[in-house]
């Protein structure tokens, strides 16, 4: 029995996987898991139930029901209360196990130019580090959200952002949490970042004021018709209520 036991080093790449795959294809048959399975050394049918074990775990599912499967080991509890307070080490220890495992460089992993390396190894660690970062925020937020914008409905990743509902540069601590993004198309993105619209801790969209009284044809194609609808809400790491009120703290003045 001893020799099944999932360790350490599998588990942190079976967690970094629960947050890069849609919830609803966490199953054996997925190329991810399937790819996944060969670099850890188990099998699809084991590593499919062991994201759905992690399910049991994330708040935001337990909050609409979802219950997950409740066999998780001791070792799966603590890897994941280590993480869900702590993304970024998730994001860049993962991501170095698998350069590891894989015996390949970040560098080429994330396709960051040599061009763009600074001399100073300091910041070439830094360079590194961001670029995982982003790459894996970007890649948790628009699985959870089904690559949808959550206000639109648009499909197009290329017009698709990983925003912020608390900036990056004012809370650190919270800048790779998955419940402080929404999915968002360029457009709205921008608008959401300046407050010409807001989400409510219930999750319904309010435009602000200024736009509203803009007698305009685009803003009511664009803004308008979406005001007071609910958002397209991700199949899991559901925005954070109170980010949301404090976003709607923040811009309250233009509402």
């Amino acid at each position: 029995m001893a020799k099944n036991l999932w360790n350490r080093e599998q588990l942190i790449l079976a967690v970094k996987l629960y947050c890069e795959l849609p919830f609803g294809k966490m199953h054996r048959g997925n190329p991810n898991i399937i790819s996944m399975a060969k670099v850890i050394g188990r099998t699809p049918s084991a590593v499919a139930r062991k994201l759905v074990n992690f399910a049991s775990f994330d708040p935001s599912l337990q909050e609409r029901g979802i219950k997950g499967l409740t066999h998780a080991s001791k070792l799966d509890k603590e890897i994941w209360d280590e993480f869900y307070n702590d993304w970024e080490s998730l994001a860049f220890k993962s991501a170095k196990l698998l350069a590891n495992i894989e015996n390949k460089s970040l560098e080429k992993i994330y396709n960051i130019p040599e061009e763009e390396f600074p001399k100073d190894g300091k910041e070439k660690e830094r360079l590194v580090k961001t670029r995982v970062n982003q790459s894996f925020f970007r890649t948790n937020i628009l699985t959870s959200y089904n690559f949808t914008c959550c206000i639109t409905g648009l499909m197009n990743t290329k017009l698709l952002i990983a925003g912020h509902i608390i900036p990056w540069s004012e809370d650190k601590s919270n800048r790779l949490n998955p419940r402080n993004g929404l999915c968002l198309n360029a457009l709205h993105d921008r608008a959401f970042e300046y407050g010409l619209i807001t989400i409510t801790p219930d999750y319904t969209i309010h435009v602000s004021k200024s736009l509203k009284e803009k007698e305009d044809e685009s803003v009511e194609k664009y803004f308008l018709k979406y005001d007071n609808k609910e958002i397209i809400l991700p199949s899991r790491f559901l925005p954070d209520k109170k980010f949301l009120i404090y976003h709607n703290e923040k811009f309250k003045d233009q509402y």
